[in-house]
Protein backbone atom coordinates (compact mmCIF):
# COMPACT_ATOMS: atom_id res chain seq x y z
CA UNK A 1 0.00 0.00 0.00
CA UNK A 2 1.21 3.76 -0.93
CA UNK A 3 3.05 5.32 2.52
CA UNK A 4 3.42 8.73 2.48
CA UNK A 5 6.28 9.40 -0.07
CA UNK A 6 4.45 7.70 -3.21
CA UNK A 7 1.32 9.45 -1.77
CA UNK A 8 3.12 12.66 -2.11
CA UNK A 9 5.52 11.91 -5.33
CA UNK A 10 1.52 11.44 -6.86
CA UNK A 11 0.75 14.39 -5.66
CA UNK A 12 3.47 16.55 -6.51
CA UNK A 13 2.59 14.86 -9.53
CA UNK A 14 -0.94 15.69 -10.67
CA UNK A 15 -0.35 19.60 -9.08
CA UNK A 16 0.10 21.02 -11.85
CA UNK A 17 -2.52 19.52 -14.34
CA UNK A 18 -4.93 19.96 -11.31
CA UNK A 19 -3.96 22.82 -9.40
CA UNK A 20 -6.37 26.24 -10.24
CA UNK A 21 -8.30 24.46 -13.06
CA UNK A 22 -11.80 23.86 -13.58
CA UNK A 23 -13.08 20.75 -13.48
CA UNK A 24 -15.63 20.31 -16.96
CA UNK A 25 -17.00 16.63 -16.53
CA UNK A 26 -16.90 13.82 -14.03
CA UNK A 27 -17.35 10.05 -15.95
CA UNK A 28 -17.92 8.16 -12.89
CA UNK A 29 -18.30 3.92 -14.25
CA UNK A 30 -18.97 2.27 -11.05
CA UNK A 31 -21.33 3.05 -7.93
CA UNK A 32 -18.42 2.59 -5.76
CA UNK A 33 -14.74 1.39 -4.99
CA UNK A 34 -13.74 0.43 -1.47
CA UNK A 35 -16.79 2.09 -0.38
CA UNK A 36 -19.63 3.32 -2.33
CA UNK A 37 -18.86 6.56 -4.43
CA UNK A 38 -20.30 10.28 -2.78
CA UNK A 39 -23.73 10.49 -3.55
CA UNK A 40 -24.09 13.04 -6.61
CA UNK A 41 -20.38 12.06 -7.17
CA UNK A 42 -20.14 13.59 -10.86
CA UNK A 43 -22.48 16.47 -10.40
CA UNK A 44 -21.49 18.27 -7.25
CA UNK A 45 -17.69 18.17 -9.00
CA UNK A 46 -18.45 19.17 -12.49
CA UNK A 47 -18.20 23.02 -12.62
CA UNK A 48 -15.97 23.47 -9.72
CA UNK A 49 -12.44 24.42 -9.62
CA UNK A 50 -9.71 22.81 -7.83
CA UNK A 51 -8.07 25.82 -5.26
CA UNK A 52 -5.56 23.45 -3.92
CA UNK A 53 -4.32 19.89 -4.08
CA UNK A 54 -2.75 19.01 -0.95
CA UNK A 55 -1.92 15.57 1.13
CA UNK A 56 -2.48 14.42 4.75
CA UNK A 57 -0.70 11.72 5.95
CA UNK A 58 -1.67 9.15 3.04
CA UNK A 59 -4.52 11.15 1.68
CA UNK A 60 -5.06 13.12 -1.49
CA UNK A 61 -7.18 16.18 -0.77
CA UNK A 62 -8.47 17.94 -3.39
CA UNK A 63 -10.20 21.56 -1.74
CA UNK A 64 -12.71 22.81 -4.33
CA UNK A 65 -14.35 26.32 -4.77
CA UNK A 66 -17.88 26.05 -3.27
CA UNK A 67 -16.79 24.49 0.30
CA UNK A 68 -16.53 21.16 -0.21
CA UNK A 69 -13.20 18.88 -0.36
CA UNK A 70 -12.63 15.33 -1.52
CA UNK A 71 -10.57 13.28 0.18
CA UNK A 72 -8.49 10.21 -2.10
CA UNK A 73 -6.50 6.93 -1.09
CA UNK A 74 -4.87 5.16 -3.42
CA UNK A 75 -5.60 1.56 -1.45
CA UNK A 76 -3.27 -1.13 -2.94
CA UNK A 77 -3.10 -0.82 -6.67
CA UNK A 78 -5.02 2.76 -7.14
CA UNK A 79 -3.12 5.09 -9.24
CA UNK A 80 -3.81 8.29 -11.27
CA UNK A 81 -2.94 8.67 -14.56
CA UNK A 82 -2.34 11.87 -17.08
CA UNK A 83 -3.40 12.67 -20.69
CA UNK A 84 -3.01 16.15 -22.14
CA UNK A 85 -4.38 17.46 -25.78
CA UNK A 86 -0.25 18.35 -26.88
CA UNK A 87 2.04 15.92 -25.11
CA UNK A 88 4.82 18.28 -27.31
CA UNK A 89 4.08 21.47 -25.04
CA UNK A 90 4.58 19.28 -21.76
CA UNK A 91 7.17 20.00 -19.03
CA UNK A 92 8.44 18.54 -15.65
CA UNK A 93 5.17 17.32 -14.03
CA UNK A 94 3.07 17.45 -16.99
CA UNK A 95 2.77 13.92 -17.62
CA UNK A 96 0.93 11.78 -20.75
CA UNK A 97 2.72 8.38 -20.55
CA UNK A 98 0.36 5.20 -19.77
CA UNK A 99 0.94 3.23 -17.06
CA UNK A 100 -0.30 0.23 -18.99
CA UNK A 101 -3.18 -0.75 -16.88
CA UNK A 102 -5.98 -2.58 -17.96
CA UNK A 103 -8.54 0.19 -18.92
CA UNK A 104 -11.35 -1.90 -17.66
CA UNK A 105 -10.19 -0.63 -14.26
CA UNK A 106 -10.41 3.01 -15.03
CA UNK A 107 -13.39 3.85 -12.50
CA UNK A 108 -13.39 7.72 -12.67
CA UNK A 109 -12.02 9.97 -14.97
CA UNK A 110 -11.97 14.01 -14.25
CA UNK A 111 -12.20 16.46 -17.15
CA UNK A 112 -10.48 19.82 -16.58
CA UNK A 113 -11.50 22.71 -18.48
CA UNK A 114 -8.06 23.40 -20.32
CA UNK A 115 -8.62 19.71 -21.87
CA UNK A 116 -6.33 17.53 -20.30
CA UNK A 117 -8.22 14.25 -18.46
CA UNK A 118 -6.82 12.37 -15.17
CA UNK A 119 -7.93 8.99 -14.55
CA UNK A 120 -8.30 6.51 -11.89
CA UNK A 121 -7.37 3.19 -11.94
CA UNK A 122 -8.07 0.42 -8.95
CA UNK A 123 -8.13 -3.28 -9.93
CA UNK A 124 -8.33 -3.94 -6.80
CA UNK A 125 -10.85 -1.07 -5.57
CA UNK A 126 -9.30 -0.91 -1.81
CA UNK A 127 -8.68 3.01 -3.04
CA UNK A 128 -11.62 5.34 -1.87
CA UNK A 129 -12.89 8.83 -2.56
CA UNK A 130 -15.34 10.63 0.37
CA UNK A 131 -16.43 14.70 -0.53
CA UNK A 132 -17.00 16.76 2.75
CA UNK A 133 -17.62 19.92 4.01
CA UNK A 134 -14.13 21.96 3.81
CA UNK A 135 -14.60 23.20 7.01
CA UNK A 136 -15.42 19.78 8.42
CA UNK A 137 -12.37 18.73 6.96
CA UNK A 138 -9.97 18.85 10.49
CA UNK A 139 -13.29 17.24 12.68
CA UNK A 140 -13.93 14.17 10.40
CA UNK A 141 -13.49 10.69 11.72
CA UNK A 142 -10.48 9.91 9.02
CA UNK A 143 -8.63 13.07 9.91
CA UNK A 144 -9.54 14.19 13.34
CA UNK A 145 -7.53 11.83 15.29
CA UNK A 146 -3.99 11.88 13.12
CA UNK A 147 -0.95 12.69 14.59
CA UNK A 148 1.45 15.08 13.28
CA UNK A 149 3.23 15.05 9.47
CA UNK A 150 6.24 14.03 9.77
CA UNK A 151 8.50 16.21 7.75
CA UNK A 152 6.44 19.63 9.81
CA UNK A 153 7.41 21.51 12.33
CA UNK A 154 5.30 19.86 14.88
CA UNK A 155 7.04 16.59 15.21
CA UNK A 156 9.98 16.96 17.54
CA UNK A 157 11.54 15.16 19.97
CA UNK A 158 9.89 16.71 22.70
CA UNK A 159 6.43 15.92 21.39
CA UNK A 160 7.67 12.29 20.83
CA UNK A 161 8.82 11.73 24.32
CA UNK A 162 5.67 12.87 25.67
CA UNK A 163 3.45 10.17 23.17
CA UNK A 164 6.22 7.16 24.42
CA UNK A 165 5.89 8.02 27.82
CA UNK A 166 5.24 4.74 29.67
CA UNK A 167 4.22 3.44 26.40
CA UNK A 168 5.08 -0.53 26.17
CA UNK A 169 4.22 -1.38 23.05
CA UNK A 170 7.50 -2.11 20.18
CA UNK A 171 8.96 0.93 18.66
CA UNK A 172 7.51 -0.62 15.21
CA UNK A 173 4.01 -0.41 16.50
CA UNK A 174 3.95 3.13 18.26
CA UNK A 175 5.83 4.67 14.83
CA UNK A 176 2.85 2.92 12.55
CA UNK A 177 -0.24 4.02 14.94
CA UNK A 178 -1.32 6.99 12.74
CA UNK A 179 -2.60 8.64 16.00
CA UNK A 180 1.14 9.16 16.97
CA UNK A 181 2.57 10.43 13.21
CA UNK A 182 0.73 10.52 10.61
CA UNK A 183 1.61 8.36 6.95
CA UNK A 184 4.23 5.97 8.28
CA UNK A 185 3.89 2.59 6.97
CA UNK A 186 5.56 -0.34 7.07
CA UNK A 187 8.49 0.11 4.46
CA UNK A 188 9.51 3.59 5.66
CA UNK A 189 9.60 2.71 9.68
CA UNK A 190 11.84 0.16 8.75
CA UNK A 191 13.89 2.31 6.90
CA UNK A 192 13.92 4.93 9.68
CA UNK A 193 14.19 2.70 12.68
CA UNK A 194 17.43 1.17 10.46
CA UNK A 195 19.03 4.46 10.11
CA UNK A 196 18.41 5.56 13.78
CA UNK A 197 20.38 2.31 15.00
CA UNK A 198 17.11 1.45 17.26
CA UNK A 199 15.74 -1.97 17.43
CA UNK A 200 12.31 -2.28 16.76
CA UNK A 201 11.76 -4.57 19.31
CA UNK A 202 12.54 -1.97 21.74
CA UNK A 203 9.78 -0.63 24.11
CA UNK A 204 8.56 2.86 22.81
CA UNK A 205 9.31 4.44 26.34
CA UNK A 206 12.77 4.11 25.33
CA UNK A 207 12.51 7.21 23.65
CA UNK A 208 11.46 9.72 27.14
CA UNK A 209 13.60 9.74 30.51
CA UNK A 210 11.85 9.99 33.67
CA UNK A 211 12.03 13.21 33.75
CA UNK A 212 10.22 13.29 30.59
CA UNK A 213 12.67 14.74 28.59
CA UNK A 214 13.10 13.21 25.01
CA UNK A 215 16.50 10.94 24.76
CA UNK A 216 19.25 11.10 22.63
CA UNK A 217 17.51 8.21 20.76
CA UNK A 218 14.68 10.41 20.18
CA UNK A 219 16.69 13.12 18.83
CA UNK A 220 18.37 10.28 16.28
CA UNK A 221 14.58 8.95 15.51
CA UNK A 222 13.01 12.29 14.46
CA UNK A 223 16.06 12.88 12.40
CA UNK A 224 16.02 9.77 10.55
CA UNK A 225 12.39 9.90 10.10
CA UNK A 226 12.64 13.16 7.90
CA UNK A 227 15.52 11.97 5.89
CA UNK A 228 14.50 8.54 5.12
CA UNK A 229 11.39 10.19 3.74
CA UNK A 230 12.86 13.32 2.27
CA UNK A 231 15.09 10.26 0.35
CA UNK A 232 12.02 8.51 -0.85
CA UNK A 233 10.49 11.35 -2.00
CA UNK A 234 13.12 12.98 -4.31
CA UNK A 235 13.80 9.43 -5.53
CA UNK A 236 10.05 8.86 -6.33
CA UNK A 237 8.91 6.71 -4.07
CA UNK A 238 9.59 2.59 -3.40
CA UNK A 239 7.34 1.89 -6.57
CA UNK A 240 6.80 -1.60 -4.49
CA UNK A 241 4.37 -3.84 -6.58
CA UNK A 242 1.47 -1.78 -8.35
CA UNK A 243 2.96 1.68 -7.12
CA UNK A 244 3.12 3.85 -10.33
CA UNK A 245 4.13 7.47 -10.54
CA UNK A 246 1.06 9.84 -12.16
CA UNK A 247 3.41 9.47 -15.46
CA UNK A 248 3.77 5.66 -15.43
CA UNK A 249 7.33 5.76 -14.26
CA UNK A 250 9.00 3.63 -11.69
CA UNK A 251 10.38 5.02 -8.52
CA UNK A 252 13.52 4.48 -7.28
CA UNK A 253 14.13 4.37 -3.70
CA UNK A 254 14.08 0.48 -3.62
CA UNK A 255 17.27 0.56 -5.28
CA UNK A 256 18.13 2.20 -1.95
CA UNK A 257 16.57 0.49 0.89
CA UNK A 258 18.94 -0.06 3.30
CA UNK A 259 17.26 -2.89 5.05
CA UNK A 260 13.61 -3.58 3.69
CA UNK A 261 13.28 -6.88 1.57
CA UNK A 262 16.99 -7.20 2.23
CA UNK A 263 16.70 -10.63 4.13
CA UNK A 264 19.62 -12.46 4.56
CA UNK A 265 22.49 -9.66 2.50
CA UNK A 266 25.01 -7.83 4.35
CA UNK A 267 24.30 -4.76 6.24
CA UNK A 268 24.71 -1.27 4.54
CA UNK A 269 25.91 0.53 7.81
CA UNK A 270 29.66 1.49 7.08
CA UNK A 271 31.56 -0.19 9.41
CA UNK A 272 28.71 -2.82 10.38
CA UNK A 273 29.54 -6.59 9.20
CA UNK A 274 26.11 -7.69 10.55
CA UNK A 275 23.50 -9.48 8.50
CA UNK A 276 19.95 -8.26 7.46
CA UNK A 277 17.03 -10.49 8.90
CA UNK A 278 13.49 -10.84 8.70
CA UNK A 279 11.03 -11.12 11.43
CA UNK A 280 7.12 -11.20 11.95
CA UNK A 281 5.72 -8.52 14.39
CA UNK A 282 1.70 -8.50 14.78
CA UNK A 283 1.83 -10.00 11.42
CA UNK A 284 3.96 -7.88 9.54
CA UNK A 285 7.28 -8.54 7.90
CA UNK A 286 10.31 -6.30 9.75
CA UNK A 287 13.42 -6.28 8.28
CA UNK A 288 16.46 -5.47 10.71
CA UNK A 289 20.49 -5.50 10.97
CA UNK A 290 20.56 -6.89 14.54
CA UNK A 291 24.17 -5.76 14.48
CA UNK A 292 23.83 -2.27 14.54
CA UNK A 293 20.48 -1.85 15.82
CA UNK A 294 20.05 -1.93 19.28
Amino acid sequence: MPELPEVETVRRGLAPVLTGKRIVRVQQRRPDLRFPLPDRFAERVAGRRIAALTRRAKYLVADFDGGETLVMHLGMSGRFTIAQPDAHDRVPGDFTHDTGADRKHDHVVFHTGDGATVTYNDPRRFGFMVMIPTVDFESHPLIRSLGPEPLGNSLNAAYLATRAQGRTADLKAFLMDQRNVAGLGNIYVCEALHWAGLSPKRAARCLVKKTGAPTERTERLVAAIRDVLSAAIDAGGSSLRDYRQADGALGYFQHSFSVYGRETEPCKRPGCRGTVRRIVQSGRSTFLCSGCQR
